[in-house]
């Protein structure tokens, strides 16, 4: 068994991508273009939706989708506390304000009774945020009956959710708008990079036109229009947000392979189930209304039956030569949320309680048997020895 350093995540890439890669390079088109627009349709089509536009982020996606649904200064925008900060900081962009709501204690998504209840008694809500924590999918049944009831918009936030279903549909045909990160570590993966769809024309020719500049003619239009190939006309003040074919010649074979490579996650994880059924840790919730992504693979340790802290377990672990990491430390703790809005830890306990228990597990494609054996091995005897087992 290999002793050497087994990172939390890694990118499995292989020589499809490498040689569209170097067709593109070779094809003298590195920015958005024909490599571009292959990928859009095929995501378009895996997804069962009408329109996929390419990105230079999820980040990039999240804001042009909550414009486009008609987010604006002084509106309110109801997401989770335990994500990553871009779901919340796309909100500050336009001038509007998140609004938090705690998380249910298994899944770590969007609690639908705690969402109902801040509908109720915010004024100005003009959009829910529902974040697929790990790659499962928010109770969205809930959500988008929710959102019909206070006729507010939805846009999701798929990061970690591809390919994710919730009761057999994919992630991607429930909201208004959805997008998704291609980040090294994701799932589907380009180094940089998202993607945006919607089934609404409105919405996709505005973040069509958002996200390069303002421009109102699509560069892939340019080709058979009457006018010349260097006009174009500023609409409104865009953004630079487009992909380029080099990230977008890795997307095609990722998504290609997007069920296979969670095929292989999902092994991981059932090997991980079955080896830490006697530990002092809670294992993964599987609904089993979703089909998980396997984006991550996070236990929460039973601290009060441990001599050790989750950092001082983090820390064994890298001694034994595993990485690790931690998802998510809960926005409403971090300076910037916390001094604007005036948190207080506890303001959100469930989200509180999970980040000081959780720790994410590698769990990627490329890992062999050995180092899965390696990861179990390591944790088993940690967990042990700090149970006094």
């Amino acid at each position: 068994m290999s002793t050497d350093f087994l990172p939390f995540a890694l990118p499995c890439i292989g020589d499809e991508e490498i040689n569209e890669v170097v067709d593109t390079l070779r094809s003298g088109w590195l920015t958005s273009g024909p490599k571009t627009r292959q990928f859009e349709l095929e995501f378009a089509e895996f997804i069962g939706t009408s329109h996929a536009l390419a990105l230079s982020s999820c980040t990039a996606g999240l804001h042009l989708g909550l414009e486009a649904v008609g987010v604006k200064a002084g509106d309110k925008v109801i997401t989770s506390p335990y994500t990553f900060t871009a779901s919340a900081e796309v909100v500050r962009y336009l001038g509007a304000d998140p609004v938090f709501v705690d998380i249910c204690p298994d899944t770590f998504n969007l609690d639908p009774k705690q969402l109902a209840h801040a509908l109720e008694n915010t004024p100005n809500v003009s959009a829910i945020i529902p974040v697929h924590i790990a790659g499962q999918s928010c109770d969205m049944d809930a959500i988008m009956a929710l959102a019909r009831q206070y006729g507010v918009k939805v846009v999701e936030d798929a990061a970690h959710a591809l390919p994710t279903a919730y009761k057999g549909k994919n992630i991607g045909t429930f909201g208004d708008v959805t997008a998704y990160s291609f980040y090294v570590t994701k799932p589907v993966a380009t180094g940089e990079g998202g993607m945006v769809v919607t089934a609404n024309e409105e919405y996709a020719e505005h973040m069509r036109t958002m996200r390069l500049h303002g421009i109102n003619r699509d560069i892939f239009k340019r080709e058979g229009s009457t006018l010349p190939s260097w006009y174009y006309e500023v609409v409104a003040p865009g953004y630079k947000y487009n992909m380029n074919d080099i990230a977008a010649a890795l997307g095609i074979h990722q998504l290609r392979k997007a069920h296979s490579l969670q095929a292989r996650r999902e092994a991981i994880a059932l090997q991980y189930d079955a080896a830490f059924t006697d530990l002092p840790l809670q294992r993964p919730f599987r609904d089993s209304n979703s089909s998980h992504a396997w984006h991550l693979y996070m236990i929460q340790l039973n601290l009060d039956e441990l001599n050790i802290t989750r950092d001082e377990f983090i820390e064994r672990m890298k001694a034994a030569g595993i990485g690790t990491s931690v998802h998510f430390i809960p926005l409403h703790i971090q300076p910037y949320w916390r001094d604007r809005y005036g948190f207080q830890p506890t303001d959100f306990p469930v989200a509180l309680h999970t980040f000081e228990r959780v720790v994410s597990l590698p769990i990627y494609p490329s890992m062999t048997d050995d180092d899965v054996a390696r990861v179990i091995a390591a944790t088993r005897q940690i967990l042990q020895e700090a149970a006094g087992q």
